[in-house]
Order: structure tokens, then sequence, then C-alpha cells
């Protein structure tokens, strides 16, 4: 509890020294992520189908009613709220589980400092993206079933883990192998600690139920808004130049992970995982140490994308802080001697105070979120060629690609349902074709990855604009209004 009020106060801290630099929504996907919880309620086609089917529900569901209050949805400040209760709760529970590993107070401290003190992990939970809950749901997941495996099989913390896996993997598909690898390897642990294989495999049956609900239902779900099962594709354009070169991929993943946290803090965070491996492996009773390294299964997702082509992202190996925390924190417990693994943790904190710059305005992620603010100014003239809102006509746009543009254009006074895009099932399809009887305006993006969906259709069909004219142009949006 201690951990989870200091990382609350310390969220909240720096949360409002990004919001008055004005860079909460600098990211494109920190709008994006608004827009989807807003436009559940504000759309031409209001209903539980604008949840989508690309980006997982969960996020989105919880701020669902409180981002149709205008204030929260323009400021994004329940989105945020939602962070930084995600950062006080993953802070406790990566010190619960150094805590439980390396026995040791001093080196539960360290570990949920190199956590919380990452300026990228800050800026993060300063913003209404989705990582923070990811990190939350994932590592109290972990801790839950290690309290679960180290007692005697109690219900209790196995099916809270159970619940916890199943929220996390509606929240971002990095949790789908973390839990996984969590659960399969709870039947090497029962075995090794002297339970037979029938009642250890049954147990993680019963672990698997909630997150293999989970998973189902948002297929499902999938399957009914898209007509696709599982969304994989047609959301990116290949130009990593990892594609289809795995040793590559696996190459990125590592140095944007030494890049979030320096060089020597990620080694030494390494050593700190082979020092759990060992544990688990040397003594029965520690054989639970094991379960945290599940969360190395997030890099899965990342691995797996750069592999296909996926632009290369520093933000998405930021979920792996968490475990790199764990390994530091543990490292510093190595030798359970209470004086020595405060001497360690001690070198781990001023390790932290060498590498880590909590509020550095030049850490990888800060820059990332940082890419179209320059957009944004130019963007605005383009709305203001919109004229006043209100009036009832409606922009055709694609909110795949200007989801983003859709919550800027709030500032000015936009609601969603001004808005005609693909979340308005036969209405936009119908527009696809003969857009005019439908849309006042179309707003297209023709260069970011190449243009959107209504700009390769405009290329490849002259006609589809036919009765619009351009009016305005700015930041590689094209606007067109119908004569």
């Amino acid at each position: 509890m201690p951990f989870a009020i200091v990382g609350a106060f310390w969220g909240a801290v720096v949360a409002w020294h990004y919001h008055r630099l004005g860079l909460t929504l600098t990211h494109y996907d920190a709008r994006g992520h608004l827009v989807v919880a807003r436009r559940i309620a504000d759309s031409i086609t209001p209903g539980w189908q604008q949840i989508g089917a690309v980006w997982l529900p969960l996020p989105h569901l919880l701020n669902a009613i409180p981002v149709q209050i205008d204030v929260f949805y323009r400021t994004g400040a329940s989105g945020v709220a939602i962070s930084i209760a995600s950062f006080a709760v993953a802070t406790a529970a990566i010190a619960w589980i150094v805590r439980r590993v390396a026995g040791s107070a001093a080196a539960a401290v360290a570990g949920a400092a190199v956590f919380a003190l990452n300026p990228n992990v800050l800026y993060l939970q300063s913003t209404p993206m989705t990582e923070p809950l990811l990190l939350a749901t994932t590592t109290l997941a972990i801790a839950l079933l290690m309290a679960a495996v180290h007692g005697d099989g109690a219900r209790g913390p196995g099916r809270a883990a159970s619940v916890v896996f199943a929220l996390a993997c509606l929240t971002r598909y990095e949790a789908w192998p973390v839990t996984a690898a969590a659960i399969g390897v709870v039947p090497l642990i029962r075995v090794r600690q002297g339970r037979g294989w029938p009642g250890a495999l049954g147990e993680a049956a019963r672990l698997a139920v909630y997150p293999a609900v989970a998973i189902a239902a948002f297929s499902v779900f999938s399957r009914v808004v898209v007509g696709r099962w599982f969304v994989s594709s047609d959301f990116f354009v290949p130009e990593n130049k990892a594609l289809g070169d795995p040793v590559m991929a696996l190459k990125e993943i590592g140095w944007g992970t030494q890049m979030l946290s320096g060089s020597l803090l990620a080694w030494l965070a390494g050593v700190g995982l082979i020092v759990m491996v060992v544990r688990a492996i040397a003594r029965r009773e520690d054989a639970p140490a094991i379960l945290p390294l599940a969360l190395l299964a997030m890099a899965a997702v990342a691995w797996s994308a750069f592999s296909e082509g996926h632009p290369f992202r520093i933000r998405y190996m930021v979920p792996l802080m968490a475990v790199e925390a764990i390994g530091a924190g543990v490292l510093a417990g190595a030798l359970r001697s209470a004086k020595v693994s405060r001497g360690i943790a001690a070198a781990v904190l001023a390790l932290v105070a060498y590498e880590l710059r909590p509020l550095d305005a030049r850490a990888p992620m800060v820059l990332e979120a940082q890419w179209d603010r320059p957009n944004l100014a130019v963007r605005a003239r383009v709305t203001a060629c919109l004229g006043a809102p209100g009036r009832g006509e409606k922009i055709m746009a694609s909110m795949g690609s200007l989801g983003h543009y859709m919550q800027e254009a709030s500032e000015q006074g936009f609601a969603i349902r001004d808005f005609l895009h693909e979340g308005n099932g036969d209405i936009w399809l119908a527009a696809l074709d003969y857009p005019r009887p439908y849309a006042d305006w179309i707003l297209v993006e023709e260069k970011a990855e190449g243009g959107d969906m209504l700009a390769k259709i405009a290329r490849a069909r002259p006609t589809f604009l036919d009765g619009y004219a351009r009016v305005c142009e700015g930041a590689g949006l094209a606007l067109y209004k119908r004569r």
C-alpha cells in the first residue's frame, strides 16, 4: 500500500508537469484512444459496435462514460487518471514481487525505483495511452499468481489472478503471450513442489478459463463488427528494415530496451533475471520465482510486428521496463543478507540516479510522442476552412488515419458525430461508392504511410471526387468541399 500511495502521488505530479508543457496529447494514439471511447455515444451511429476491433476494448470501456464530458475529452484528463492509477498499481506490484523473490525491503525499494523513475514510463502514465493499464494488470496478475502457487493452491488468489489476466488480455495484445507463459509454467512449478501432473494440469486449466473466455469473446466481437476473427494487417505500411528478418527484429528490441533505461541498468537487470532462474531451479521452495519472467513475453508482439515490417516504435519496448525493474530489484537482494542487500540496493539507486532522469525532455518516448507536433498548427488552419461547427454538415474522413485529428477538431467545437467514418457501417460503405449524398466535405490524408484509404480510392478511381472542389491543404491533409 505505501508504494501505491507514493506512486499515485508521484504519478500525478509528473502528469501535471507534462500537462503544463502541453505534451499530454501530443502522441496521435493518445488522441485516438479518446476518440474510440467517446464515439460509443458520440457518433452518427452510436452503440456497442463503436468499440471497434483493432484496439482491445477495456481501456475504452473504462473511459467511455467520463470522456463524454467535453473537458475530459478535450484534455484527456479522465484517461490520464486511469493511467496514473495503473502506474500506482504497477509500482506496488513490482515492489511486492521483488520482496517476495528477494526477501528484502531494500531490494523492493530499488526495484520500484527503477520502474517509477524511468522517464519513458512516467511520460506514458501522464497520457491516456493503454500501456500503463497493461503494466498494472500484468504485474498484478503475476503477483496474485505467485501468491497462489506459493501457498497450497487456495482458490482465492488463483481465481483473482485468472480474472486479472483476463482484464489484461482485453487491454493490449502483449498480455496474451504473457498470460500463456505464466499459466503455462504453473504445472512445472507444481510438479517441482511435489504435486502430481493431473492436479497440476487441472490447476493450470482453471487459471486459463477467464483469459480464454475473454479472448474468445473479443474474437467473436471482431467477427461481428469487421467480419474477421482477428485484425492483424492492413493498418501499417511494411517499411521496417527487419522485414522478414527475425534476428534483426530481436536486435531492434534489445537496442530499444537499452535506449529506454541505459545499457548498464539493462545488463544488471538481465543478471538479476538469471539469478531468478537459478534460484527457481536450485530450491524447490523458490520455484515460483520463475513466474515474473513471463513478462518478457511482452516482447513477442513487437518481435512479430517488426518481423512483418511494422515501423519501429520505441513505445513497444516500454512495457519491458517492468521486468527490467524486477530483475534489478532481485539482483539487489540476491545474497539474502539484509546488510548486503541494503548496500547493493543503494548501488542500484545510485545507478538509477546516473542513468535515469525522471523528467528528461530528451527521453526517447517523449521525443517519439512529439513527431507529429509540428503539424498541429497546420492542421488547425485546415480545420478553420470547415467554418463553424453545428450546421449539420458531415465530414467524410478515415478514422484509421485521422482519428487523432477528430479529437484535435474538438478544440474548435466539432463532435465525432460531425464525421462520417468507418464505424458508421453501411453509410460509410455507401459513401465509398458515391459520397455526394452523404458528405458535405471529404478530408483526405495524402502523405502518411502512402496515404489513407480515401487517398488510395481517389488515385485508383478519380471519379470518386467528382462534384467536390479542393479548398484547403496542409500537413498532408487535403480538404474537399461539395460543390
